[in-house]
C-alpha cells in the first residue's frame, strides 16, 4: 500500500492523530484505536503530564517496573527500582545482591565527577598565535561572559571548572576546540552546559572580531561550527567492587570454590581481550545499569553511549569489569563512566521517578552513580556465575517461560502446571509447546 505524507500532523488533536494513523496505515481497523486508548491513564491530569514529556503522543508505552531487594551498598541496605522488559534481569540482580549480602556487600568510590563540552570552530590562523590570544585574553573573557549563567550553579558548589584550547589542525584543516569541564552537582546539567557553550561561541566571535592582532582575513575565516556537550565523560567515573576469600565463594552448582573463581576470572579475561565477547558482556552490564537509569528518569541513551565509548578508549573494545585472584582473595569490580542527575528533567515531574528516588533515600547524584555501578556489576556477576556453572539458558528460559505461556494463551492453572513441570528441567521453547499441546489434547 502506498501511503500519503501528512501536513501539520503536530497541530492535529490527539484524536485527530489517532484517526489519521488508523485510517492511513491500519486500514481503519478500530481495534488498533482501542489498543492505544487502553493504555491511557484514567486520571486526565496525569495523562496530560505524560503526553507533554514528548511530542505527537497518542498513548503510553508501559514497561515492567520491578524491585531488586537486599543490596548492601557502602553499609546501607537498598532496594533498587528497575524498569526493564527483559526476562531475568531483576531476578539476576536480586540473586547477586543476596549472594554478596553476607560477604560485606558492594563498596563504591567516586573517582571524579567532571563533565565535558566543546565549542567546535574553524579559524585559519597559526595555532601559536591563537594559543597566545586564548591564554592572555580569551579565557578570562569566557569566564566573565558566563557569570550570569553559572551563578546559581556556583552557589550550589558547581560551575565551570576549566577551559582549554585544543588544536586539532592535524586531523582537520583549521579545526580548533574550546574544551570545557563542568561540575553540575546533583543535576545532569545538559541545558546548563549547552547554555555555557553557546555563550562561549558568541564571546569567541566577538573577541576575535575586535582583536587587533588578527588580520581581517583571519577574522573572516572564523566559523563557529557547533557548541555541544559531550556524552563521553571519562572523568565522571565511579568504581563499584566486591571481594571475599575464595573459601567464602560458596556456589550451589557443584563445582569447587577454587574452580568457580578460576573459571569466573577467565571469563572476565576473555571479555577483556575478545571484542565479540566483550560486546555481549557489556550489554549484560548495561541491562542492570539502564533499568535503574530509566526508573530514576535519567537518559539511558547517554549512559549507553558513554559506557561503550569508554570500553573502546584504548583502541580496542574491551570489558568494563575486571577480576583478580591474589593471595586467596577474589576481587571483582567495574569502573563505570556515567553522568546522571537527581534534580531537573523528569525527576521533578514523573510520579514513578519521584517514587524511585524516594525508595533510594533521595540520593545525591554521586550516590546514584554508585547505585548504578553496583547494579551493572551485580548483573554481570549473575550472568558470569551462570555461564561458568549451569549455563545461561537454565535461569533465563525459566524466567522466559511465562512469556511463552502467555503467547499460547495458557490459563493460570496451566501456568502453575508448567512452573512445577520445569522445576528441575531446563526450559526450551520446543518442549513447552510440545507439552502444552499434549496437555490441551488430554
Amino acid at each position: 500500500m502506498t501511503h500519503q505524507p501528512v501536513e501539520g500532523f503536530s497541530k492535529l488533536s490527539k484524536q485527530g492523530k489517532i484517526d489519521w494513523i488508523v485510517n492511513e496505515y491500519l486500514e481503519g481497523d478500530a481495534s488498533y484505536e482501542k489498543i492505544l486508548k487502553q493504555y491511557w491513564n484514567s486520571d486526565p491530569a496525569l495523562q496530560k503530564l505524560h503526553e507533554e514529556f514528548s511530542e505527537n503522543t497518542i498513548s503510553n508505552f508501559y514497561m515492567p517496573y520491578g524491585i531488586a531487594p537486599n543490596f548492601l551498598i557502602d553499609g546501607k541496605i537498598l532496594a533498587l527500582p528497575m524498569a526493564v522488559e527483559e526476562s531475568s534481569v531483576v531476578a539476576a540482580a536480586s540473586k547477586s545482591a543476596k549472594f554478596w549480602l553476607d560477604k560485606g556487600g558492594f563498596k563504591t568510590t567516586i573517582i571524579n565527577t567532571k563533565k565535558l563540552g566543546h565549542t567546535h570552530f574553524i579559524l585559519n590562523v597559526e595555532p601559536h598565535k591563537l594559543q597566545h590570544f586564548f591564554n592572555f585574553k580569551l579565557k578570562k573573557r569566557l569566564f566573565e561572559a558566563t557569570e550570569d549563567i553559572t551563578r546559581n550553579m556556583r552557589n550550589r558548589g558547581g560551575g565551570i571548572l576549566n577551559i582549554r584550547l585544543i588544536d586539532n589542525t592535524a586531523d582537520m584543516e583549521n579545526y580548533f576546540q574550546l574544551k570545557a569541564s563542568f561540575d553540575t552537582v546533583d543535576s545532569m546539567g545538559a541545558n546548563f552546559i549547552n547554555s555555557c557553550l553557546e555563550q562561549f561561541g558568541k564571546t569567541l566571535k566577538e573577541e576575535i572580531a575586535r582583536e587587533k592582532d588578527f588580520t581581517q582575513e583571519e577574522k573572516d575565516s572564523l566559523q563557529i561550527v557547533m557548541n555541544i556537550l559531550s556524552n563521553f565523560t571519562p572523568d565522571c567515573i565511579v568504581r563499584a567492587e566486591v571481594s571475599c576469600k575464595i573459601e567464602d565463594l560458596k556456589d550451589d552448582s557443584g563445582i569447587s570454590n577454587e574452580e568457580f573463581a578460576t573459571k569466573f576470572k577467565r571469563a572476565v579475561t576473555i571479555a577483556e581481550i575478545e571484542p565479540y565477547r566483550a560486546t555481549t558482556h557489556n550489554k549484560g552490564i548495561m541491562n542492570g545499569v539502564d533499568a535503574v537509569v530509566i526508573a530514576t528518569g535519567n537518559d539511558f541513551r547517554a549512559t549507553e553511549a558513554c559506557a561503550h565509548a569508554y570500553a573502546a578508549k584504548d583502541g580496542k573494545y574491551s570489558s568494563l569489569t575486571h577480576c583478580t585472584i591474589d593471595n586467596g582473595i577474589f576481587r571483582f569490580w567495574i569502573d563505570l563512566p556515567i553522568s546522571v542527575g537527581v534534580v531537573g528533567g523528569l525527576t521533578n515531574l514523573h510520579p514513578l521517578v519521584k517514587f524511585s528516588l524516594a525508595l533510594l533515600g533521595k540520593p545525591s547524584a554521586q550516590e546514584l552513580m554508585s547505585i548504578l555501578a553496583v547494579s551493572g556489576l551485580a548483573q554481570n556477576f549473575a550472568a558470569l556465575r551462570s555461564l561458568v556453572t549451569t549455563g545461561i539458558q537454565k535461569g533465563h528460559m525459566k524466567m522466559h517461560l511465562l512469556n511463552i505461556l502467555n503467547q499460547l494463551g495458557a490459563t493460570e492453572e496451566e501456568k502453575n502446571y508448567f512452573v512445577d513441570y520445569f522445576k528441575n528441567k531446563t526450559v526450551t521453547h520446543h518442549e513447552v509447546i510440545t507439552e502444552f499441546n499434549q496437555l490441551r489434547n488430554k
